[in-house]
């Protein structure tokens, strides 16, 4: 069965928002013959992947792990260009160094069988027996998943009864993530290692479903990859792409309304007072953000992922222990997810990311500097924390962390330093002041969680609609929002 479209023209078309999906979706659009015009309040295309320029530094605001590119090829392919011949990515080995509370290290490799030598090493043969089969559970259900459920439009929660899921469920992709991974995996290290993807779909790993181990193929088996230029250079790359082949960017532009008549857009309108005419309207701001300031209608409640706090540093000190994305694992781990979801407080025990760019690129610093990107997942503004009051304290915080994880004499290298809390991210255009979105519950979740097509002709793109949240699912938004006008449909 075919997924509804809009109704009426579509020949011209606004996107609202140049973040990735906006972008994607504007590709996808352009190769299909329509008349593309982007509007974009920031100087510079992205989104939440953005851009900080600082003393010689460049920054990465946004992601920094870049999962399955072939997605992002796909956008480019969409005008009949090949990414390589605009973007060069390097695959990361290892793809992560996970570090842990007893001194141990254990490194994602790029290649499945040296991870499984490494777990040998580390955790004994029966663990690395067990990495083995959990790399061909989650092959499985990424196959199965991607084609019938991620990767295409619903229109009801009727469009899940397909073959595959019938395959999912037997695969046991509906229990609870945690004590399924456990069927494969026994030692605490691995089974945090390949669970804590859960945190990016909101929820604990003893919470999320099965079919989340989707995103630890994707970082495990997959590869991770790295753009020359940082994460930032992806959606320039795709914006001079798109401009090349005909879409229009205005950017500084503040779009302050869609202009409708009942559930008809007729185009928006401008913080200048300009109204631009368009036949459909893609809005690629947080869903709910968008639907409640530019719509003027009422979000569905929903439950929200946490947030993070992002420290951005650069610095002279190079540290030879750590690799380019790092896990830091604290002793709790339970703890860690008790702390941030059900009781809205400030890890007591911090697990954290460090990714460290220029061990990859060093242009992205000046000579012989380093710059770090630093994650530690918060509670969202549902919690009762006053950033205003609290974000230099867990700076300090997140720095004395840092120094006793094996960062000696971090705070004293400290040149540039740029910290971003759940207050900022609010004020970005975020709901509820998190980047991650709303949770992957159950109940939000595929088809129920809410559509990228409102009224008759105002199409959703990004992390808060269908399929979610992260670079990859962002990128199939957009084709989906693009499928949505023209009516083309492509499986997985």
């Amino acid at each position: 069965m075919s997924a509804r479209r809009v109704a009426g023209p579509t020949d011209r078309v606004v996107v609202v928002g140049a973040g990735l999906a906006g972008l994607a979706c504007a590709l996808h659009l352009a190769g299909a013959g329509r008349e593309v015009t982007v509007l974009e309040r920031e100087a510079v295309p992205g989104g939440r992947a953005g851009l900080l320029e600082h003393d010689g530094y460049r920054f990465d605001t946004g992601p920094t792990v870049l999962t399955m590119p072939e997605l992002a090829a796909d956008a480019f392919a969409a005008v009949g260009e090949r990414l390589s011949d605009w973007l060069t990515l390097e695959r990361l080995d290892p793809a992560y160094r996970a570090h842990y509370p007893d001194g141990t290290t254990l490194d994602v490799r790029a290649e499945v069988e040296d991870t499984a030598g490494e777990i040998a090493r580390l955790c004994g043969p029966r663990e690395a027996d067990g990495f083995r089969r959990f790399v061909r559970f989650a092959t499985r259900l990424y196959r199965y998943e991607m084609t019938d459920f991620i990767d295409r439009n619903f229109d009801s929660p009727l469009g899940l009864l397909t073959p595959d899921l019938a395959r999912l469920v037997a695969l046991g992709a509906f229990r609870r993530l945690a004590p399924k991974v456990g069927q494969f995996l026994r030692d605490p290290r691995t089974t945090r290692l390949f669970t804590f993807q859960s945190m990016y779909a909101g929820m604990a790993p003893r919470d999320a479903l099965a079919i989340y181990a989707v995103i630890a193929y994707m970082d495990c088996v997959a590869g991770v990859y790295f753009p020359r230029g940082g994460m930032h250079a992806l959606p320039a790359a795709m914006a001079a792409v798109a401009a090349q082949h005909g879409v229009r960017f205005r950017y500084g532009t503040t779009v302050t309304s869609v202009e409708r008549s009942g559930d008809r857009a007729h185009g928006v309108r401008t913080a200048d007072g300009e109204r631009i005419p368009a036949d459909v309207v893609v809005l690629n701001p947080d869903l709910p953000v968008a639907q409640r300031d530019l719509l003027g209608i009422r979000p569905r409640r929903l439950r929200y992922s946490p947030s993070c706090f992002l420290l951005l540093a650069g610095s002279p000190r190079a540290y030879r222990g750590a690799a380019h994305h790092n896990l830091h694992f604290g002793r709790s781990w339970d703890g860690v997810f008790d702390d941030l979801v059900r009781r809205g407080r400030l890890m007591q025990d911090p697990s954290l990311l460090v990714t460290n760019p220029t061990r990859t690129d060093p242009s992205l610093a000046p000579p012989g500097r380093q710059s770090y990107y630093v994650l530690a997942p918060t509670p969202n503004l549902d919690a009762p924390i006053d950033w205003r009051i609290t974000s230099g304290r867990y700076r300090d915080e997140i720095v004395r962390t840092l120094e006793a994880r094996g960062y000696h004499g971090f705070a004293g290298g400290l040149q540039v330093v740029q910290v971003t809390t759940p207050l900022d991210w609010q004020a970005r255009g975020m709901a509820h002041g998190t980047p991650f979105a709303a949770a992957h519950t159950f109940t939000q979740t595929g088809p129920f969680r809410p559509s990228n097509l409102w009224g008759r002709n105002v199409v959703f793109a990004g992390s808060g609609t269908r399929p979610g949240v992260g670079v990859p699912m962002v990128l199939i938004s957009g084709r989906l929002a693009a499928e949505r006008i023209t009516g083309a449909q492509r499986g997985g």
